[in-house]
C-alpha cells in the first residue's frame, strides 16, 4: 500500500480502497510500524478496505512540527476519516496501538463498528500499580535503547513475539526506530484513566498470546470478565499475537468481525 500524508500533521497512513461495504483499521505497536500487520493487509484485501496508521515517531510519522504530541493521534485518525469520507470502520490494535483504538472509541464513539484489542488493558479502568509497573518496565527498557538500539532491539524481540520468524521481523523493524521517538511516548499516561467508563456501543473483542507476561494475561480475563466481551488467547504466541500466529489470528478476526 502506498503510503499517504495527512495535512498540517506529521501522520504517515496506508489505505487499501477496493470498494467494500466495510473499512477495517490497524493500529501498530510501539517500536515497530504499520509493516507489522504485513500478513493480514494480504488475508483481508479484497474483503475490506483497509487503512494502517504509522503512529507518531514510528515508520513514516516523523515530521513533526512545534506542538505536535501522541495525544493527537485519534484527532489525526479522525482527520483521515473525514479526508477519505470513512463513515465507520473496525479497530485492530496490538499493544500501544490498542490504547490509541480506545481513545479515539472515547472520542468518536459513532465512528467504531468494533474494537480488538490483543497485549493492551482497559484505557478507562486500569490500575494504579499495574500502571505504576508499566512505567517502571518502559524505563528499564528505554534505558536500552539509550545505550544502543540493536541491544534494544535485540532485548525487546524476546519480549515481544514468541516464534523466531516473528522475532526476526520485530528486530527488523525496531531496529529503525529512532531514539528521538521516545520523547513522544512520555505523553502516554495522558491517555489513560481519562474518560469514565461508560457503557460501549460498539463489539469488543480483547486478547494476548498464551506465552505474553502473565500480568497481560490476567489483565486480559478479568477484562473480558468485567466487559462480558469476547476473548481469546491465541496458545503458541506471545505479545504480538497477530505476527506469531498470523493465520489463527486472521481467522479469528474474521469471525469476530462476522458476528
Amino acid at each position: 500500500m502506498e503510503g499517504l500524508y495527512l495535512e498540517n500533521s506529521p501522520v504517515t497512513y496506508y489505505i487499501d480502497d477496493t470498494n467494500q461495504r466495510e473499512w477495517l483499521v490497524f493500529v501498530h505497536a510501539a517500536f515497530v510500524d504499520s509493516r507489522m500487520f504485513q500478513k493480514q493487509f494480504e488475508y483481508f484485501s479484497g474483503k475490506y478496505n483497509l487503512l494502517a496508521v504509522d503512529i507518531l515517531g514510528h515508520g513514516k510519522s516523523l515530521n513533526a512540527r512545534k506542538g505536535d504530541n501522541i495525544e493527537k493521534m485519534s484527532e489525526w485518525i479522525g482527520g483521515i476519516f473525514q479526508k477519505h469520507n470513512i463513515p465507520a470502520a473496525h479497530f485492530v490494535g496490538v499493544s500501544l496501538g490498542s490504547v490509541f483504538i480506545q481513545d479515539f472509541a472515547n472520542k468518536y464513539a459513532d465512528k467504531v463498528l468494533s474494537l480488538a484489542c490483543f497485549g493492551g488493558y482497559d484505557v478507562n479502568n486500569f490500575d494504579a500499580k499495574r500502571q505504576k509497573a508499566n512505567s517502571k518496565g518502559q524505563m528499564q527498557m528505554m534505558f536500552k535503547a539509550m545505550l544502543s538500539i540493536k541491544w534494544f532491539a535485540k532485548a525487546n524481540k524476546k519480549i515481544s513475539a514468541y516464534t523466531s520468524q516473528a522475532q526476526t521481523e520485530f528486530y527488523n523493524l525496531n531496529i529503525q526506530f529512532k531514539k528521538s521517538s521516545f520523547r513522544y511516548l512520555a505523553g502516554l499516561q495522558k491517555l489513560v484513566n481519562k474518560y469514565k467508563k461508560t457503557p460501549r456501543q460498539y463489539k469488543l473483542l480483547v486478547g494476548c498470546g498464551g506465552h505474553d507476561i502473565p500480568a497481560e494475561i490476567e489483565i486480559v480475563n478479568e477484562w473480558a470478565e468485567y466487559e462480558h466481551c469476547d476473548k481469546v488467547i491465541f496458545e503458541g504466541a506471545g505479545h504480538c499475537v497477530n505476527m506469531d500466529t498470523p493465520q489463527q489470528f486472521n481467522a479469528y478476526l474474521e469471525q469476530f468481525l462476522q458476528k
